[in-house]
């Protein structure tokens, strides 16, 4: 009997319960050293540009070819002028949202899956590294030039014309970014992800509304200041799908080794 009971009440301690901030932390780092290294390799300028005229005549074929309508919407043309100075305050916020918030919210997200549910984080943050190293491999073998760079089609370069808090132009940014790392999109990418994370965990009916408007607010941003195409964010969506579907198969194989191995604790 006294068997039986020890055995019922022994449990194996959780695989969660062994996470620890710091080594998340070093984790992430290394992750993102690799990232940048791979993220920042352009590809050759004539490559991204047939890639990009391969994608506008999809685009075309599909019917979903509206990147530079949604531009001229305000004003943004290539031969408007100063008209676009309508729209510069509107425009200017989508310049500063396309450079911060991708990261700001991801890492905030990140960081309060950790404090808040350790038990759904390590599934989500081997989505996230999945996810991104999907697109690492996208920017490797299909260097696509942005719609921004491409002015003879009727886009306009928002950031060069109207400004935010960078330019892709300035000496240090232009060394260290990758211009032609777009396909996929992982701004969406991200987004997607960050709705998943906080979801589950938000009550009240206007935080879950903010929750789903974040990628579509991403996909507007990254539209109106042509910085992708609308198949880029689709592109995006994809590698967000195969990442989760892989980190779900990975995530449960590494918690049934470590449950395995985990010492009983009564």
């Amino acid at each position: 009997m006294d068997t039986a009971i020890g055995e019922a009440t022994t449990t194996i301690a959780a695989p969660q319960s062994r996470l620890r901030w710091w080594r998340e932390a070093i984790y992430i780092g290394a992750f993102y050293l690799v990232y940048s290294a791979i993220r920042n390799l352009q590809g050759s300028t004539a490559e991204a540009r047939r890639n990009a005229l391969h994608v506008i005549r999809l685009e075309k074929l599909l019917h979903i070819y509206q990147e530079h309508g949604v531009q001229h919407i305000f004003g943004l043309t290539p031969n408007a002028g100063f008209n676009h100075l309508h729209w510069h305050t509107f425009i200017q916020f989508w310049d500063v949202y396309y450079g911060s918030a991708h990261f700001i919210v991801s890492v905030i997200a990140l960081i309060w899956l950790f404090r808040r549910d350790k038990t759904r984080y390590p599934l989500w943050r081997n989505t996230l590294a999945i996810t991104t190293g999907l697109a690492l491999i996208g920017f490797a073998f299909f260097p696509l030039m942005p719609p921004r760079l491409m002015a003879d089609h009727g886009f306009v370069d928002t950031l060069k014309s109207v400004g935010g808090l960078w330019s892709f132009d300035s000496g240090a940014m232009s060394k260290v970014s990758n211009q032609y790392a777009a396909m996929p999109s992982l701004h969406c990418a991200w987004a997607l992800w960050c709705t998943c994370v906080f979801w589950p965990a938000l009550k009240h009916p206007l935080a879950k509304a903010l929750a789903v408007a974040y990628p579509l607010i991403t996909l507007f941003c990254i539209v109106v200041t042509a910085n992708h195409y609308l198949l880029d964010a689709l592109g995006g969506a994809l590698v967000f799908t195969v990442g989760y579907l892989l980190a779900r198969t990975f995530t449960a194989r590494m918690d049934a080794r470590a449950t395995a191995a985990a010492p009983a604790v009564r």
